[in-house]
């Protein structure tokens, strides 16, 4: 045991983190690497997605898409040096419609739409705000995606509260499911109460560290902190408190450090 513990400390925590998740699936185990806050790398026979790639996560562990998929505008999401650098000649790319200005050859999918790209069945859900407040992100402008892959339906909500077009879907193997938006939205319980409407086989909660976000673009940003005081740790073990005696099995992706 020793020599194995050994092991594991000399090696970086890039390296650690680079371990894939798996799900099984038709054709092989999907692949699930998380990078960065909203971004994340699938794999399935052979074929990447990329959703929401960002120039400021370890991208050397990334690889090149066959498909990428963009939830939103803000340069968290859509990052025209990310997508450069991971997409494949001639690979697609599926945006929402606030991302046609930065991203002329992005193929848009308005709320309710569905494509079929790179042999993927790609469907846009519609992600958005009930609780008003800034920032503010309206209906209609931003997308979640469900994807199926392999036989399977893997839901990357975006950025939205439980909205009834969430409420609405059904079967879905894999969630992606944000927690600690501003103002108040998708605070733990309401993270957890969506996620039980869902039903997922397996939730990851992401896009839930605000303040560790801003300070990477804006190092001088003031920290908001969450409702009550909590810590983001606090947050995450609300979150599976709650979700306690659920099927759901709950998965804690690497996004920060």
């Amino acid at each position: 045991m020793r020599w194995f513990m050994a092991v594991l400390a000399a090696l970086s925590p890039a390296v650690l983190a680079s371990a894939a998740d798996r799900f099984p699936a038709t054709g092989g185990d999907i692949e699930i690497t998380p990078i960065i806050h909203a971004s994340v790398q699938i794999e399935h026979a052979g074929k990447v997605i990329q959703v929401d790639p960002w120039s400021v996560g370890d991208l050397s562990r990334a690889k090149r898409a066959d498909l990428i998929l963009i939830t939103d505008d803000p340069g968290h999401h859509l990052d025209v040096k990310a997508i450069e650098r991971l997409r494949k000649p001639g690979a697609l790319v599926v945006i929402a419609s606030n991302g046609k200005s930065r991203l002329p050859d992005g193929i848009v999918l308005a709320n309710g739409e569905s494509t079929v790209a790179a042999g993927v069945r790609v469907e846009a859900i519609a992600a958005y705000d009930i609780k008003p407040g800034p920032p503010e992100h309206p209906k209609g402008e931003a997308n979640g995606y469900v994807i199926t892959v392999g036989g399977k339906r893997i839901y990357f909500a975006g950025v939205t509260e439980c909205v009834p077009e969430v409420k609405a879907l059904k079967n879905i193997d894999v969630a992606f499911m944000p927690m600690n938006i501003p103002v108040e939205r998708m605070m733990p319980g309401a993270a957890a109460a969506c996620t039980k409407i869902l039903k997922p086989k397996v939730v990851y909660l992401y896009h839930y560290d605000q303040d560790y976000t801003a300070r990477l673009t804006n190092p001088k940003t003031q920290p908001r902190g969450l409702p009550g005081g909590i810590t983001v740790a606090q947050s995450l073990q609300a979150f599976r408190d709650a979700m306690k005696g659920e099927s759901t099995e709950v998965r804690m992706g690497a996004w920060y450090p």
